[in-house]
This record gives C-alpha cells, sequence and structure tokens, in this order.
C-alpha cells in the first residue's frame, strides 16, 4: 500500500523540554524502526518513546505507513456527515445504541461545542487474519450515506494494524519484551469519532470551549486533524502548549488506562481544544484500550518496594464504560 512519504531526520523527542524541565511543544517520533528495525533500532526508538511519554504525554508519530488516501477519504466522509441535515443525524442519535455509539449532537457532551459521530471497531479479516470487533460493535449506528461505512471501516482497519506495532513499541519503552501487551491487546477496544468544532470568539474563563481539559479513558489516542488547530496539551507549569497539524503525522497521546498500568509512569496529559480560527475545524481520533476483558494493574516493571502499585486492579471494558456513563450523565 502506497503511505504517507517518509519524513527524514524528524526533530528529535528530546528537543521538547526546556531548560527549566518542562516541555514547551510536543516532540516528534520516527516509527520508521518499529517497522523494519534492528533489535537496536527497536531500543533506539524505545529512548525516544519513553522520554515522550514520561516527560509530555503526547507526540507526533511519522513515518507510520497509514495510507494517505485513507486519511483523505475518512476526513471527505466526515464532512458530509456534518453537512447533512440535522434530522438524517439525529436518525444515528447515540439515545439509539446500546453502547453510546453514533451521533453526538452540539453541547452533547458536557455542554462543550463540537459534534461527533462514534463507531467501534467490527469484526474484519485483514490479509488473511481475523481480527475481533470491539464488544460494544452490536451498538454502532451507520447513516444511510453511500460509501460511508466503506471509508471509516478502511481507515480503522488501517489505525487497528498500527496499533499493535504501537503496543509493542510502548512495550519497549517500559522495559518489558515488546510482544507483552499483545495477549492483553489482541482484541482491544477500539473507537472512531468524527468530529467536528465550529468557530467561536475568545472565550471567557470557564465558558464553554470545543472541548474543555480533560484525559483520554484508554490505553492511547491516533489523531488526525486538520490545519485549523486548537488542540493544546498542558505542562507541569500549568501552561497550555499547542500542538499543530504536522503533515504526514499523527498525534498520539497517552490515556487513563495506560497511566494506571505503568502506575504514572506514562503521562496521561491534560489537553482541550479551543477553535478561535474563523473556520469550521474537524478531527478524526482513534481511541485505543486494552482486550474488555484484561486486568489492568500495575505492569511488574513499573512496581517495586519505593514505587508500590497507586491503582487496585480493574477490568478494563468496564472501567471504560463506567467513564463514558460518567461523561454523559
Amino acid at each position: 500500500m502506497d503511505g504517507f512519504e517518509e519524513i527524514a531526520n524528524p526533530p528529535a523527542a528530546f528537543s521538547s523540554v526546556r531548560l527549566d524541565g518542562d516541555f514547551d511543544h510536543v516532540p516528534v517520533i520516527d516509527f520508521a524502526a518499529m517497522h523494519t528495525g534492528t533489535p537496536v533500532e527497536k531500543a533506539l526508538a524505545a529512548t525516544a518513546f519513553r522520554h515522550a511519554c514520561t516527560q509530555v504525554g503526547f507526540f507526533y508519530l511519522a513515518n507510520h505507513r497509514v495510507p494517505e488516501n485513507l486519511v483523505t477519504n475518512a476526513f471527505k466522509a466526515s464532512h458530509r456527515y456534518f453537512a447533512a441535515a440535522v434530522a438524517e443525524k439525529m436518525a444515528c442519535h447515540l439515545s439509539l445504541s446500546e453502547h453510546a455509539c453514533g451521533y453526538v449532537p452540539m453541547h452533547g457532551e458536557r455542554g462543550d461545542i463540537h459534534e461527533a459521530f462514534d463507531v467501534v471497531a467490527e469484526d474484519t479479516t485483514i490479509g488473511g487474519v481475523f481480527l475481533a470487533g470491539d464488544f460494544r460493535q452490536r451498538g454502532n449506528l451507520w447513516p444511510a450515506m453511500p460509501g460511508f461505512r466503506q471509508s471509516l471501516t478502511a481507515y480503522s482497519d488501517a489505525l487497528r494494524l498500527l496499533t499493535h506495532r504501537l503496543f509493542g513499541a510502548f512495550a519497549l519503552a517500559l522495559d518489558l519484551p515488546e510482544t507483552y501487551f499483545g495477549p492483553m491487546t489482541n482484541r482491544p477496544t477500539s473507537l472512531l469519532r468524527l468530529a467536528h468544532y465550529p468557530s467561536q470568539i475568545l472565550p471567557a474563563e470557564g465558558a464553554p470551549i470545543g472541548v474543555r481539559a480533560h484525559t483520554d479513558h484508554e490505553c492511547f489516542t491516533i489523531l488526525c486533524q486538520d490545519d485549523v488547530g486548537g488542540l493544546q496539551v498542558r505542562n507541569r507549569r500549568q501552561e497550555w502548549v499547542a500542538v499543530p497539524r504536522i503533515a504526514g503525522t499523527f498525534v498520539v497521546n497517552i490515556g487513563d488506562q495506560m497511566a494506571r498500568w505503568s502506575n504514572d509512569r506514562f503521562v496521561s496529559a491534560l489537553h482541550r481544544v479551543i477553535n478561535t480560527s474563523g473556520r469550521q475545524r474537524y478531527s478524526i481520533p482513534f481511541f485505543v484500550g486494552a482486550n474488555a476483558d484484561a486486568v489492568i494493574e500495575a505492569l511488574p516493571s513499573c512496581v517495586d518496594p519505593e514505587h508500590p502499585s497507586r491503582y487496585p486492579p480493574v477490568i478494563a471494558g468496564d472501567y471504560i464504560m463506567q467513564l463514558i456513563r460518567q461523561g454523559y450523565a
């Protein structure tokens, strides 16, 4: 498959940290080694992952090899859906789904200024290999738009293949074997979201924004965004750092499940969206968690007598659904 052109010599991950010990921009990590690299090359990449995940919680992923045409088609599907009549969108309202999939109207999540459409991964076969879908797949709702389901499914399937390599990179970054997460993530929870943000005037303190400050629930999120801007991540000095689009990359951020799994070695960073550009903003996050029945408890490489486990074990699927229900309460 034809993918994005590889980025030569992407910026080093370590350049994100300032002299005062905090970060002022999100680092870029070259993923090429995780596709075809030697063990030594993968170990070097793991060092960059470790730095980004422990110090920032966000990074750009270069050379991910997801075909550009799949990204383009997913954005076209998003534009078509959100341009549809309200009645057509409401036919897929999440209240009609047993697992809160489907259309989220404007202000439908905590009053935030965005609308969204959510689907979870379904059973599929890629290259002769069967990939089990998300346990919530029977709750998916699909609009009657020609090619819509096909475009989102093709994009989702490509990201599902990428997630396996990302879990391998995170394992190496946590001083574990590359295949460590395999048995616990071979049927991962994974939700694809189309998001649309209208522009707004600069909000007053405490006023609604595109998405208020939050952390993601799952292990990590793979985000593709347009060039409008508005995504920001907060550093330890309580400063908001912009995360603009870099062509040919995804933005990846650590979520609460992975922070909990790593006993808080990996950072699930607060982030938000404020669109004051005067243009419509579109983004497509892909949220990836562990298998629904996986037990999330501190990893063996993340606990010792000086760093005991901070959290009791939880079942991954129960944990995710509890947080989702709280978000829509």
